[in-house]
């Protein structure tokens, strides 16, 4: 019993054969949420940096522009360069391609309207209005809610890459459903600080959108998707 305990948890190959995707990125997809919750936030970048950089003399759309910018580089470029140069893979192989557009942008055209709708309510709640929008200037002007919407979509390309292309692609030979599910409970666990509501929907949110881009084969619908809905819920809390 001894020798098969020893045995079930050695090192040997695993950094090596099939082991060797599934290692690097179940250690490593911790290890960029953690950094980026820890250090990526806008509440460090307030201790850290506001008071010797802010851009135009406006440190919280600095703070903003901060979160959306580590969000990219961490969740976005770092596993781009894993699967490019450890891998030695295309994005290509990670959702990152039009894919099935004939099924891509029915299943956009079904959900968009849906998580508009779901925004509404929750754009009311106590909660949602401390938490959002990230920069509380977004809006002053339609400029401005341009700007901020705009710059989001950095924080979602980071994000559905990290959790839908890197994580999720790339733990495929585990099997579709575990890999939808690893990602869905880390997700959901990238959530924790955010209102209730979010942190319970996200679980939702992750399963059926990571059903959505192995269908087909693609983030780009449900990235399309996430980012709507983002700028929904914001566009509802300051203008609504």
């Amino acid at each position: 019993m001894t020798g098969r305990f020893d045995s079930s948890i050695s090192f040997e190959g695993l950094f090596s054969g099939r082991y060797r995707k599934p290692t690097v990125i179940l250690i490593l997809a911790p290890l960029i949420i953690t950094t980026w919750k820890y250090f990526g936030s806008k509440h460090f970048y307030f201790i850290q940096f506001a008071d010797v950089f802010s851009i135009n003399g406006n440190p919280a759309l600095t703070a903003e522009l901060y979160t959306f910018v580590s969000a990219f580089l961490l969740m976005g470029v770092v596993p781009y360069l894993v699967i490019r140069f450890v891998f030695g893979e295309s994005l290509v192989d990670y959702g990152v391609q039009i894919g099935d557009w004939s099924f891509g942008w029915k299943a956009f055209a079904v959900m968009a309207p849906v998580m508009v709708l779901l925004t509404i309510p929750s754009a009311s709640m106590p909660d949602f209005i401390a938490e959002y929008p990230l920069y509380k200037g977004a809006g002053s002007s339609a400029g401005a809610f341009l700007f901020h919407a705009l710059s989001y979509l950095f924080f979602y390309l980071g994000w559905e890459m990290l959790f839908r292309g890197f994580m999720q692609f790339g733990l495929r030979g585990l099997g579709d459903w575990n890999a939808i599910l690893i990602q869905t409970s880390l997700s959901c666990i990238a959530h924790i600080g955010k209102p209730t509501g979010e942190i319970y929907s996200s679980i939702l949110g992750a399963l059926v959108w990571g059903i959505v881009v192995f269908r087909s084969r693609s983030l780009l619908y449900v990235l399309a998707v996430h980012w709507l809905l983002g700028v929904a819920l914001d566009w509802f809390i300051v203008f609504g």
